[in-house]
């Protein structure tokens, strides 16, 4: 999936580099999962977490998965975030919801790559039947509601029912 200006492709093992550099980053990760949130301490942790992404979509089929976000005009493109579309679960179990999520390194911030990465992510869930996706944000995670605003999603209020905390949702519904 791709557009002039990003493309996504899945992370791969040499990646590790550009993963830790996103995900040692206290201003990436401490939006990420439940409390208490911390940084990857170090390569040999980065390995781990991306070899349990792997595991994650393993069985699943596109557009579900964990994209690796790649600039096209970068002169050595490398991944600079993560734009994932992945089934739900909640206290219960998996659920029938499908959650749009996206991590960026700082400094590739405020350029609409996330958005334009979103936006066919989005639109390649549309042509697999996806019929409704949410994203789910911290509370005070501006930056990712201004961004699911773009997209178009209605803010549907905070809630209890992800990741054992409390978050805002966000719905996006695809188009007749």
């Amino acid at each position: 999936m791709h557009t002039e200006r990003v493309r996504l492709r899945r992370w791969e093992d040499g990646d590790l580099a550009a993963y830790f550099d996103i995900y040692s980053r206290w201003e990436v990760m401490r939006w990420l999962g439940a409390p208490p949130r911390r940084a990857v301490r170090d390569l040999a942790e980065a390995r781990e977490r991306l070899a349990r992404w792997h595991e994650r979509e393993a069985g699943l089929e596109a557009p579900l998965g964990l994209w690796a976000l790649v600039p096209v005009e970068d002169a050595a493109p490398r991944p600079v975030g993560t734009v994932l579309l992945l089934p739900l679960h909640d206290a219960d179990g998996p659920t029938d919801e499908i959650e749009i999520g996206w991590h960026l390194h700082p400094d590739h911030q405020k350029r609409g790559l996330v958005t334009e990465a979103a936006e066919v992510l989005l639109g390649a869930a549309a042509a697999a039947g996806i019929r409704r996706v949410l994203a789910v944000t911290d509370p005070d995670n501006a930056a990712s509601q201004a961004v699911a605003g773009r997209l178009g999603m209605a803010d549907e209020g905070l809630t209890d029912r992800w990741f054992g905390t409390t978050t805002r949702q966000f719905a996006w519904t695809a188009s007749a």
